[in-house]
């Protein structure tokens, strides 16, 4: 008895095709993923821009989105930020493709926590950081800062007078501000319970 592999190749072809299919997940219809919530909020206007954000998510299929906007006043120096209608779905592919991973683990420890406070509070020096930030040595504080450099969050400020003076990037303070009040959420008991320890 002879073989046919060639129809062995297409029962194959066609099983594999049965199991990809059962595998994809299932689309949901994206009209049903966002309902209308009238009366959300009490300012008219805010209501108005959570009303928008729906619409947006119906008309262009996506399963969410956020709008945001803030100030912040520093050492001298001001950040001030809209965003408006950013698609959810591309926040959540930050995880997929590890970007947000490479973010956190570039601010991950409390060293580098607290250095990115002080100089978002006033630019500083290595040996201010040194002094006021209780380090050992300005070796431990260039260690530390080296992440944050890499990261694009902390760059040497262009308009001291003082060389070596360091700034947080005026273009990343709205990120570590909101990453802060993502936090700030999170840590929220108002809706539900957990416990934040290992």
């Amino acid at each position: 008895m002879t073989r046919d592999y060639g129809q062995e190749i297409d029962q194959l072809r066609e099983e594999l095709r049965e199991i990809k299919e059962m595998l994809r997940p299932k689309e949901e219809d994206p009209r049903t993923l966002i309902q209308k919530i009238p009366d959300m909020h009490p300012d008219p206007h805010i209501q108005q821009i959570l009303s928008q954000l729906e619409d947006t998510c119906e008309e262009k299929n996506q399963n969410g989105a956020i709008t945001y906007l803030g100030v912040y006043a520093s050492g001298g120096r001001q950040s001030t930020w809209i965003r408006h209608q950013v698609n959810a779905d591309d926040l959540l592919k930050l995880i997929e493709n590890r970007m947000a991973e490479k973010v956190l683990t570039s601010i991950g420890n409390n060293d580098r926590l607290n250095m990115l406070l002080q100089i978002l509070r006033k630019p500083m020096t290595v040996a201010q950081l040194v002094e006021e930030g209780d380090y050992n040595s300005t070796g431990q504080v260039y260690h530390h800062l080296k992440p944050l450099i890499a990261a694009d969050l902390i760059v040497e400020d262009p308009n001291s007078e003082t060389r070596g003076t360091y700034i947080v990037q005026p273009h990343r303070v709205q990120g570590i501000i909101m990453l802060l009040a993502g936090i700030s959420d999170m840590l929220d008991p108002s809706f539900t319970k957990g416990e934040w320890h290992e």
